[in-house]
């Protein structure tokens, strides 16, 4: 994967990130959607394909982005199709940070430090071009505006932007609840960007964490008030390494 557009993890960040004060909006949904947002650029390049609500790799050839692919390989390694909401759901360790000083590199963001209650070192980001910030909002804006079904990147970005809860950072107010209604609805326009933004919803409502079960057939005893189901294996996701960088604390 070439580096001449950015990532749909990168752009929903650069959404998140607040201009004046320099921290994410919705910093625990986020980074749900960032781990959402890599599988539906992985099934973009053509690495990855959903297989019901699984995640299934197709190629496993590497992107060129070290952060695809190490989630990539983390796929492979499952040996089976994975299911989405326990990917997203699973363990990762500093992933917000690891694309905020990705964007710090790319010279998209820099860092502001400072001190939280005067004691607590901090790290603020602020973005170095506000243009970039606004170009990916007009698109999502042209979207809602006009109707037109937007291209497969803007409905999965328009889809995980809604899941994280950023409808009321980009359309506040009461003059943004149609726009904030109309987010919503361009969930509708990716197949991929749905199938993510809804394991990113479950996670969050806590749902989703047990596959569906079939209703016992007729006749049959239900258990008792004791009796619990067995657990599905666990599918933790390992912790992605943990850069220098990371070590400053973030002001969310």
């Amino acid at each position: 994967m070439g580096r001449s557009r950015r990532t749909i993890p990168e752009e929903l960040l650069l959404l998140a990130l607040d201009p004046t004060t320099g921290t994410t909006a919705q910093p625990q949904s986020l980074d749900l959607g960032l781990a959402g947002a890599q599988l539906v650029e992985l099934a973009l390049a053509g690495r990855i394909a959903p297989d019901g609500d699984r995640i299934a790799v197709v190629a496993p050839r590497p992107t060129g982005d070290p952060t695809l692919d190490c989630a990539l390989e983390l796929l492979r390694r499952r040996g089976a199709p994975v299911r989405a909401v326990n990917w997203i759901g699973g363990p990762r360790l500093g992933l917000r940070q690891t694309y905020l000083s990705h964007l710090e590199r790319c010279g998209m963001v820099h860092a502001v430090e400072g001190q939280m209650c005067g004691v607590l070192p901090t790290t603020r980001y602020q973005a170095t071009d506000t243009a970039i910030s606004r170009e990916i909002k007009a698109r999502l804006d042209s979207a809602i505006r006009t109707g037109v079904p937007p291209d497969p990147r803007t409905a999965a970005l328009a889809a995980l932007a809604h899941a994280v809860g950023l409808g009321k950072h980009l359309y506040p107010g009461n003059e943004g609840r149609s726009s904030r209604s109309r987010l919503r609805d361009l969930i509708r326009h990716d197949p991929m960007g749905g199938l993510v933004a809804h394991a990113v919803m479950d996670v969050q409502n806590g749902a989703g964490a047990q596959p569906r079960r079939a209703p016992a057939p007729a006749g049959r005893q239900a258990a008792g008030p004791g009796a619990r189901p067995a657990p599905e294996p666990a599918r933790g996701v390992p912790a992605q390494p943990r850069h220098g960088s990371m070590a400053r604390a973030v002001a969310h």
